[in-house]
């Protein structure tokens, strides 16, 4: 019997395990794929909002000012790259000006630190890219970026180290209330819990109606995006917005934490799963974002992607215990700012429990701490030490990145260890270069092979029936 079930390991259901992981409490995490992380916590903006854009007095505000700051906090902690770079909104009209002042007010409502609206000119002064057309604009100096994937992954570490177990290819088929829940999965696998918590992200309202719940529909909202080479990575250094919309916060221009260039999103409804890009898309992401920065060069582009929004009918989130079934709590419905407010959602959803009656007590040991060998940026000495006590680190298998098959082989062994040619990606950044893994993605295919045990042939790029190979030339 468990204590907690949660649904999904994306950044939020990760962040819950994170913080239910410093009690004495027997958690399991069910993910339906065969990584943390592979959903829309892979594929968004990785920006961490400073707060003025929900309205006052929403959970959403709330859990965007505190997830902020929590954020950078874990960041720091557990070795995840994050950096305070600040944001501006820009405006070009009249009514966009208007606009400004109104998520100025809201802002300082919210109570987010180091706000003001400046002229075009100041603006241009901090971005001298910026268009001649910009008249002024709202600088948030506690907005920043973020790596999504490793800050979801630390996480998840962190709370497997403490002893949460994650079950990876585990979709949940039903859920059964009685005198504790039945949860299902595809595996054919059951696990009885006395409190569920539903981070499903885009099927967050699926699996709540599996225990009669219909208090949200989740609307997928495409969003595609442009990832420049790192020679257009410089083009601005904070992220840089239009005004925002009913449909999402709009094309934004910003660095990476990997010294990218991101540009995008649009926001399309869509099919849920349906991460395709399109040609129209595109497009109006290009022209939309060169009216804030005219000199992108979109040749430089290295790679395009889609991520998918839990949008809803409410311009909230979905946070609650079920009407349907006591002991249920829904994290649903967690569009943007959910990455930024994640750690706080997670620390709310453990208060939440608590009012439902689930007794924290505070473990005696808690190991909030994480490991992370970055090799490119040690000094020469470390390097060379590194080397002498294992070789493979004198290997480099990406060139673009200078990622090393020491780096490679420790994401195969590590807490939650890589199981694909993207899961490596994710933790070492292998391939995410500009030739996009051309060159290094057989190396590492071969690397995991051998790591694994297994044929390469059985290796995958991202989910299950995603093999890169399917036989020798010999054998065909």
């Amino acid at each position: 019997m468990y204590d907690v079930v949660i649904i999904g390991c994306g950044v939020i259901g990760a962040a819950a395990a994170y913080e239910l992981s410093r009690y004495d409490l027997k958690i399991a995490v069910l993910e339906s794929e065969n990584d943390v992380a592979t959903g829309s916590s892979k594929a968004n903006s990785a920006i961490l909002h400073a707060g003025y854009d929900p309205k006052p007095g929403t959970l959403m505000a709330k859990l965007n000012v505190e997830g902020n700051e929590l954020a950078f906090r874990i960041a720091e902690k557990l070795h995840v790259p994050a950096e305070r770079c600040g944001s501006l909104v820009v405006a070009f009209d009249e009514k966009d000006e208007e606009h400004l002042n109104e998520l100025y007010r809201r802002g300082i409502e919210n109570g987010v630190p180091g706000l003001s609206i400046i002229s075009g000119d100041k603006a241009r002064e901090l971005e001298p890219n910026l268009s001649e057309e910009v008249r002024s604009a709202l600088l948030a100096e506690s907005a920043g970026i973020i790596s999504p994937w490793d800050y979801t992954l630390a996480m998840a570490e962190v709370a497997v180290k403490n002893g949460t177990e994650l079950f990876l290819n585990t979709r949940v088929t039903s859920i059964e209330k009685g005198e504790c829940f039945t949860v299902r999965s595809s595996k054919g696998k059951t696990f009885k819990t006395r409190y569920v918590i539903n981070a499903a992200g885009v099927n967050s309202d699926v699996v709540s109606e599996m225990v009669g719940d219909r208090e949200f529909s989740v609307r997928p909202t495409a969003g595609e995006y442009y990832l420049l080479d790192k020679s257009e990575g410089e083009r601005v250094s904070r992220v840089i917005f239009q005004c925002p919309n009913e449909l999402g916060k709009g094309v934004l221009v910003s660095r990476t934490v990997h010294g990218n260039l991101i540009v995008g999103p649009n926001a399309v409804e869509t099919d849920r799963g349906n991460t395709a890009t399109t040609r129209e898309g595109l497009a109006f992401v290009q022209e939309t974002a060169k009216r804030s920065v005219p000199g992108i060069q979109f040749r430089e582009n290295i790679r395009n992607f889609a991520g998918i929004r839990a949008n809803t009918e409410f311009d909230e989130f979905c946070i609650g215990e079920s009407r349907s079934a006591k002991g249920f709590l829904n994290l649903g419905g967690i569009k943007s700012p959910g990455l930024t407010a994640a750690a706080a959602i997670g620390r709310y959803a453990a208060g939440l429990l608590k009012d439902m009656g689930l007794e924290l007590i505070e473990k005696e040991s808690f190991d909030d701490t994480r490991e992370a060998i970055r090799f490119k940026e040690l000094s020469d000495l470390e390097k060379n030490e590194l080397i002498k006590r294992d070789p493979a680190f004198g290997r480099v298998i990406c060139r673009c990145e200078t990622i090393t098959e020491g780096e490679i082989v420790a994401a195969l062994h590590s807490v939650i260890p890589a199981r694909s040619i993207n899961g490596v990606k994710r933790r070492c950044n292998a391939g995410m270069g500009r030739c996009q893994g051309g060159f290094c993605s057989p190396r590492v295919c071969r690397i995991i092979a051998r790591e694994l045990g297994i044929d390469e042939t059985e290796v995958v790029e991202e989910k299950e029936g995603s093999n890169v190979l399917y036989s020798r030339l010999k054998e065909v």
